[in-house]
């Protein structure tokens, strides 16, 4: 069985790609056609205010599509975020939206501005956050921290920390 909707999109800074972007973006190919993903601009990091150092749009755009294309994934437009909607509010061929459990609160406001604009509210697709060996969720910046690395494995680092 093939994907149910014709065009999903999906969206994320995907610095230090990692177990978790790959999940969520599994997911989108599952059920879109055509997934279009979204990753935020240099200029919208700064302006959410991250403190920590996140990769270039360059290195991450570059990551996201050496993963997309060792994995065969294909039936994907890449586009910048210059906003925490993009595309997902003015498309009108846009049936779904894939979404971690951290960031489905932003789909209420993304279907009333659709509605607004006489389009029709995406479909929400949520899919769960990813737990590394620890069980805590993975994170770009634990992995910049050295707590883990991309498949969520505690590093052995962290493991000689966590025994003093």
């Amino acid at each position: 069985m093939g994907p149910r909707l014709n065009k999903v999109c999906v969206g994320g800074t995907f610095d230090m790609m990692h177990k978790g972007h790959r999940a969520l973006l599994s997911r989108a190919f599952e059920e879109g056609k055509h997934v279009v993903i979204g990753v935020s601009s240099d200029s919208f990091v700064r302006a959410t205010g991250k403190r920590h150092h996140v990769q270039s749009y360059e290195d991450r755009v570059d990551a996201l599509r050496s993963y997309l294309e060792n994995s065969r994934l294909l039936r994907t437009t890449i586009v910048p975020l210059d906003d925490r909607y993009g595309p997902s509010v003015t498309d009108p061929q846009m049936e779904g939206i894939v979404v971690s459990t951290e960031t489905v609160g932003q789909t209420v406001m993304i279907n009333r501005l659709r509605v607004a604009r006489q389009l029709a509210p995406l479909e929400v697709i949520v899919v769960d956050l990813v737990a590394a060996d620890d069980g805590r969720r993975i994170s770009s910046t634990r992995i910049r921290r050295g707590q883990i690395d991309s498949e969520g494995r505690v590093t052995e680092a962290r493991r000689v920390q966590r025994k003093d």
